[in-house]
């Protein structure tokens, strides 16, 4: 206990030198959760980064999330503890490959996925998260083409919700959310027989649960970004409940409601990425101001305009 106490001590003591203010992702380790200023998922982060006074910001989580902070805070020092941080679903593609699609479906209008790259986000017309993404593509003019990308199981969800045929999904994943596969769905609830479902829409076993909850071979199963789980959460009267993404997610559920039984639909849903942030990363990342992240200045302009229109939808 001691030496928790230690970490999170020097961690704010750190902090308060250098100014700084710590946001982590709902996937981190319960360890950065826990000393961090905020935790929450890439909306609330992105938010979080704009409204801070803070000289320095430092990003547990991925390289994309440190990339968005420094696009809406361009005048600040924005930090990732692991430079090495990347992301399997921004990874699926790149700015070259969005130019070439855009040319196929001339007048489209661009919806990226927040899991993306700086780059991608410069050619792209506005961003979302998971929490509204169904909201911003609802509000294009329903005449006009989309074009949604990176993540096929959510832009699957996103085409079920507003039952709009011209929404064009690029076929990119997130490996860990993509690992969650019906058949662990089916046999984790027949264990937990009752248990209601959250889901996250990256999962490949979103729509399979929704299709098999409707002809009632599954209880309830919600589709939910981290953030609409975390405010479900506290609604739960009882458990247990299952749920369907990267782990790191049970911590925030458990300090939100502990009366409830949080259970992992598939307990190896780990994101190395997310994890490669550490005590010892984050320490010398405050003591050392490392690793600073960079966007060049006409990038990070074009995508600002894309990034700020999504801060603007649910607030």
């Amino acid at each position: 206990m001691s030496r928790k106490l230690g970490f999170a001590s020097e961690v704010q003591r750190l902090a308060t030198e250098r100014d700084a203010v710590i946001l982590a992702h709902n996937y981190q380790s319960p360890e950065i959760q826990d000393v961090a200023d905020h935790v929450g998922d890439s909306l609330a982060l992105a938010r979080l980064a704009a409204a801070s006074s803070a000289r320095t910001i430092v990003l547990a989580g991925v390289w994309f999330m440190a990339e968005t902070a420094k696009i809406l805070c361009p005048e600040r020092t924005v930090l990732i503890p692991s430079p090495d941080a990347g992301c399997s679903l921004a990874d699926s593609i790149t700015a070259a490959q969005l130019r070439e699609w855009k040319a196929q479906h001339p007048g489209a209008v661009v919806v990226a996925y927040v899991n993306t790259s700086a780059e991608v986000k410069a050619e792209s017309d506005v961003c979302c998260t998971s929490a509204n993404a169904v909201e911003i593509v609802s509000a294009i003019p329903a005449g006009r083409e989309v074009l949604f990308l990176p993540d096929q199981f959510l832009g699957a969800h996103v085409r079920r919700e507003t039952g709009r045929g011209n929404v064009h999904v690029w076929m990119g994943e997130c490996h860990v959310h993509a690992g969650i596969s019906p058949q662990e769905l089916r046999r984790k609830a027949a264990a937990r027989p009752g248990a209601p479902l959250f889901i996250h829409p990256e999962c490949g076993c979103a729509t399979p649960a929704l299709w098999q909850a409707g002809v009632g071979e599954l209880p309830t199963a919600r589709i939910l970004s981290t953030g609409g789980m975390l405010t479900a959460a506290r609604s739960v009267l009882s458990g247990p409940v299952l749920v369907a993404t990267e782990t790191g997610m049970l911590h925030q559920l458990r300090k939100a409601n502990a009366a409830v039984s949080w259970e992992p639909v598939n307990e190896h849903a780990v994101c190395r990425y997310m994890k490669m942030t550490t005590p010892e990363t984050l320490l010398r990342c405050l003591r050392d101001g490392t690793h600073e992240v960079l966007v060049e200045p006409d990038v990070a302009n074009r995508a600002r305009r894309a990034v700020e229109a999504m801060l603007t939808v649910g607030a």
